[in-house]
């Protein structure tokens, strides 16, 4: 749990230093990064596990389970954001990607290895492939093509941008048809491992960018001011969501306890992905994201410490 920890504070804190001493060739570079991850590094972590994942019982309902729970707070977060809270479409865009985007690949996975222990890291990374993951590369890019200011004005526009900027799209549908000849257990591994424990310092270090890229004066605010959006954000995806799963799973059949925690994890740095290829609001992004990543560490530190 301590090195998770000492992980995010100094990848982010990389990411800020680099912002800082180098500006518009750090935030390029955290550009990059989201182009490399979204069309080599990805693809081949979704292929390789999604095929040589089995489902079945509790463990592929409580999947289910979570499509479920995570369209109830997506249409949540849309009519906060759109008539309560009168967002404009990025900004409405983004509460909902921070909403139905948990960070459960970056965060969830070594959180749950650190929690639960390394039995633990089948349930989490199924969850973060099969939902997580399949929510990104459908809900999440859909959501940022109708949404974001840089996908086209009309329909078809928007509808060509999501399949043309969604490289693991295929290579999920790969993965699911593909036999188990094709993804020998090396590689298998080298994509358990990326996502385990490569994921987490990239990903972080583009969200130290981004808090200071996106920062209104030249100033660094952290945590960034706490708004309306930002608070919405956190409750719907780290209280409403694992509350809502938690009550499907009593009503219906029980989940592992890693569903669970995938189900709380903060929003995810995905959303900042997704906020890049499509032009939705990166600042209420980031900033969701910060917020709700410090608190689901400093309650995963509280319960390490209680149970040590």
């Amino acid at each position: 749990m301590i090195l998770v920890l000492l992980a995010i504070v100094a990848s982010t804190a990389v990411g800020v230093g680099a912002e800082r001493r180098w500006g518009a060739g750090a935030v390029r570079f955290g550009r990059t990064l989201i182009d490399t991850m979204v069309w080599a590094l990805l693809p081949f972590i979704t292929f390789f596990i999604v095929a040589r994942l089995h489902l079945g019982g509790g463990v592929g309902i409580g999947l289910a389970l979570g499509f479920v729970e995570l369209a109830v707070v997506g249409w949540l977060a849309y009519i906060i954001g759109a008539r309560v809270l009168h967002l404009s479409r990025p900004s409405t865009g983004a509460l909902i990607l921070t909403v139905v985007l948990a960070n459960t690949g970056y965060l969830g996975i070594p959180l749950n290895a650190a929690l639960l222990g390394h039995d633990a890291l089948a349930p989490a990374i199924a969850w973060d492939t099969i939902v997580s993951q399949v929510m990104l590369y459908t809900a999440g890019f859909a959501i940022g093509a109708a949404f974001g200011t840089a996908a086209g004005e009309s329909p078809r526009e928007r509808m060509k941008a999501f399949f043309t900027r969604n490289p693991v799209l295929w290579a999920l549908l790969a993965g699911l048809v593909a036999p188990e000849t094709l993804a020998p257990q090396a590689l298998v591994d080298i994509a358990k491992f990326a996502a385990a424990y490569g994921l987490l310092p990239v990903g972080f270090f583009i969200l130290g960018v981004n808090l200071m890229g996106e920062r209104e004066d030249g100033t660094l605010q952290f945590p960034p001011p706490l708004t309306a959006p930002i608070g919405v954000s956190i409750v719907l995806r780290m209280v409403v969501a694992p509350g809502l799963l938690l009550g499907l799973s009593a009503l219906t059949v029980g989940v592992p306890d890693a569903y669970l925690v995938q189900a709380a994890m903060p929003a995810g740095i995905n959303s900042l992905i997704v906020g890049h290829l499509y032009g939705l609001d990166l600042r209420l992004a980031a900033g969701a994201i910060a917020w709700s990543t410090a608190i689901a560490v400093l309650a995963a530190a509280a319960v390490s410490a209680v149970g040590i």
